[in-house]
């Protein structure tokens, strides 16, 4: 009988470019700080963060040393703290989360999102005209890029 090859409980699984902008509650709490500093030290971030978020400086430290690792955040040495600043923008965070929450979800099928959206949330007459306009130029640009259009 062949001997299993085992992985190391060490090791990690391979992060694809993408999965790297996939962020937990918290984290994403961090970000909002960073994007809308530009920069800060686990000091300024750990006296922005509230509510839910607020946590020791310590585990503010370590998380920001974590996101570091992951790669969507740097940081640099000013005297004896680390300044830390954001290396993915808002949008890129916002496109993979909702691309993952969409497949996972919603088996990839954008518009069974859209229809959750939709069920679950109350809109006012205002609403349903800006997604109406948003719609139709959707339409307009999948026609021109190539996109997916069902009565094409």
């Amino acid at each position: 009988m062949a001997r299993r090859k085992t992985t190391p409980r060490s090791a990690k699984p391979e992060r694809t470019p993408q999965s790297r902008h996939e962020l937990g509650a918290r984290q994403h709490a961090i970000m909002t700080v960073l994007w809308e500093a530009g920069e800060a030290t686990v000091a300024q971030v750990h006296e922005a963060l509230t509510g839910d978020e607020a946590r020791a400086l310590t585990t503010v430290a370590t998380m920001l040393t974590k996101m570091e690792a992951k790669g969507v955040v740097e940081a640099r040495r000013d005297g004896r703290q680390l300044v830390y600043r954001p290396t993915v923008t808002r949008e890129e965070v916002r496109r993979t989360m909702v691309g993952s929450l969409t497949e996972t979800l919603f088996g990839g099928r954008p518009e069974e999102l859209v229809s959750h959206l939709l069920d679950e949330q109350a809109l006012s007459d205002a609403d349903v005209d800006r997604l109406r306009a948003l719609l139709e130029q959707h339409g307009s640009d999948a026609g021109r890029k190539g996109g997916r259009r069902d009565d094409a």
